[in-house]
């Protein structure tokens, strides 16, 4: 079996006030926020050289961006070869929510689980996603 989820690549989730949270967040916890919250940067344990972000944002309680998941929160999950993992998935009979979309930055599609949590599937384009992001938090 190959590899599907390699981590996670976010959480993002609902809250009455966004830059709030975040600043509760940098003042009490350290967080180096931007106008997404933060990256965490991390190091690959197979290559120690190569940088990878686990993306953590605060969204405003009425946000869209979930739909059709009603639930306040959503994981997105690292993966490898999203159009491969794409296709079993639909073999499988989960829920594809829409088509891969691409940036520069990696390549995105969403489902829902049997729960009716949305999940964001996302193959990174780390080095391009490195040079974007300023607010990160390093270990």
């Amino acid at each position: 079996m190959s590899r599907k989820v390699t981590g996670i690549g976010g959480i993002f989730f609902k809250v009455k006030d966004p830059d709030a949270t975040k600043s509760w967040y940098a003042q009490n916890l350290g967080l180096n926020v931007d106008r997404y919250g933060t990256a965490f940067e991390w190091r690959s344990t197979e290559n120690p050289d190569q940088k990878g972000f686990s993306q953590w944002s605060p969204m405003k309680e009425d946000t869209s961006y979930f739909e059709p998941s009603t639930k306040d929160f959503m994981v997105n999950y690292r993966v490898e070869n999203l159009p491969k993992l794409l296709e079993e998935l639909k073999r499988n009979g989960v829920r594809i929510l829409d088509e891969i979309q691409e940036f520069e930055y990696g390549k995105f599609v969403h489902i829902l689980d049997p729960d009716g949590h949305a999940i964001e599937l996302w193959e990174p384009n780390d080095e391009v996603y490195d040079q974007l992001t300023e607010g990160r938090t390093k270990s």
